[in-house]
């Protein structure tokens, strides 16, 4: 699809019926967290960034990320079963909300850190 306006991207993550994602050795990117709260059915390489929000069989489809037929198996045993893509859309979106939510979670955490740095004494620094 190329780069797209994020409406585009939220509207395609709503309708797909399987999400793969992949990332290795790298940070957890964002668009896993937006796959996660649009419901989406995910599969993902087992990684370590991965496995900080997805836990396998509850809220995705972890697979071996150098297993190529592995993770074939995986997106087919996702696409042939609505009923195990609708629990994990479900259950991923359920985590996101609970966790990362911008207004009841991230804010008011990031909000917190900023009044307790604010009330750290100066620190000198010298040349």
């Amino acid at each position: 699809m190329g780069r797209v306006p994020y409406d585009v991207f939220l509207s395609m993550m709503q309708v797909s019926r399987v999400h793969i994602y992949l990332t290795y050795p790298f940070v957890l990117s964002w668009s896993l967290l937006e796959a996660m709260s649009a419901g989406a059915a995910i599969v993902a390489g087992d990684t370590d960034p991965v496995r900080e929000v997805m836990e396998r069989g509850k809220t995705g489809i972890l697979t071996d990320f150098f297993d190529k037929d592995a993770l074939v198996d995986r997106v087919c045993e996702a696409l042939d079963n609505a009923e195990l893509r609708d629990s994990l859309g479900r259950a991923a979106r359920d985590y996101v909300v609970k966790n990362y939510d911008l207004k009841t979670i991230c804010l008011p955490q990031h909000l917190a850190w900023v009044d307790r740095l604010s009330h750290l004494p100066a620190v000198e620094i010298k040349p």
